[in-house]
């Protein structure tokens, strides 16, 4: 393909099959001098969570700056699998950013920008950097930590709960400050964490909701993408409560979830972008988003929340922000097994 022009690269690239999309291509070929960004989702995009998240941040840098963008979702949480989406963004589009959205891209980021030394990568919820990558991370533990409190000082049983998949750098961050924040606000409430080993599987996300409810917990933390909706739909026929991530679950499905650690991990993505088309994008940095800007991270509670509750919460955030409370990034308690 040495003989073709950019352009005809371009459009012959969104003929090839597979999983590769480019809904931009248009303003792509028609402004062929914009700054060009390709992304990885190695979910679904329409997952209501994690990589949904992600991607609206991809499509609302690609609606309001001056970019063409490009990306490649439904790719297994597998390296290997995620190097080789990668090194086909890479070489397809040639992009002047590459995004890999999760930290559970952390060793494919690192060996691709080795193996594109000229291009320049970004990792969401990373906590690495090359000569040529960079990490945005916005704090998605911090709202977690406040979850934390809030399950302990909401629960009835004495007993809460956490449900993860995969076992990424972020997650487990969250989980242990999310167990962190559980212990402060009461100590003598037990705490039943759980990585199930899939996000998306809404069977087995059920089969451990029911688990621990047997075993206690009335307030299920969840950190899963498609997995949601099996531990939603067992929550609501045993009559316990949840606590979402991401998005605001409180608004979505008030009959279950009395809260929402919100953490819009698509602003690592858009804010990569809006770094790029300034001209202002540093490779070799961390950069971080958390508590103090709260469009981005918060804890959002039910509308019924006690105002004694709501106090202690206020209070909480004030003491993450000052210092005075660390957010803990390592968790030594025991596990769930179902």
């Amino acid at each position: 393909m040495t003989g073709l022009t950019r352009r005809q690269l371009l459009l012959a690239t969104c003929a090839a099959a597979g999983t590769l999309a480019t809904p931009w291509l248009s303003r792509r070929v028609l402004a062929a001098s914009k700054p060009v960004v390709a992304a990885l989702f190695c979910g679904h995009i329409d997952d209501n969570g994690f990589m949904q998240a992600g991607y609206q941040g991809f499509k609302k840098a690609m609606d309001q700056l001056a970019l063409s963008g490009h990306y490649k979702d439904q790719v297994a949480n597998e390296t290997q699998a995620q190097i080789a989406a990668l090194r086909e963004l890479a070489t397809h589009y040639k992009p002047d950013l590459l995004i890999a959205h999760g930290g559970q891209n952390t060793d494919a980021a690192l060996a691709v920008a080795k193996e594109f030394p000229d291009i320049r990568l970004v990792i969401t919820q990373g906590a690495v950097t090359a000569s040529n990558l960079s990490s945005y991370d916005v704090r998605q533990e911090e709202s977690a930590w406040l979850a934390g409190a809030y399950a302990a000082l909401m629960t009835k049983t004495g007993v809460v709960a956490h449900q993860s998949g995969i076992r990424v750098p972020p997650g487990l961050r969250a989980r242990a400050s999310y167990a962190a924040g559980v212990k402060h606000a009461n100590p003598e409430v037990k705490l039943l964490t759980n990585f199930s080993g899939n996000q998306d599987d809404i069977e087995l996300a059920a089969r451990v909701t029911h688990a621990q409810a047997k075993a206690g917990a009335d307030i299920i933390y969840t950190m899963l993408n498609k997995g949601r909706s099996g531990t939603t739909q067992a929550c609501r026929e045993l009559g316990i409560k949840q606590i979402g991530n991401v998005i605001d679950w409180v608004a979505r499905e008030p009959d279950v979830f009395i809260g929402s650690a919100w953490a819009d991990v698509g602003i690592g993505v858009f804010q990569a972008c809006k770094d790029l088309s300034e001209n202002k994008f540093e490779s070799g940095k961390i950069f971080k988003v958390g508590l103090q800007q709260p469009d981005a991270v918060r804890l959002i509670m039910a509308p019924d929340t006690p105002d004694v509750v709501r106090q202690r919460i206020a209070a909480l955030q004030q003491d993450i922000l000052s210092g005075k409370i660390e957010v803990e990034a390592e968790f030594n308690g025991p596990e769930f097994q179902i």
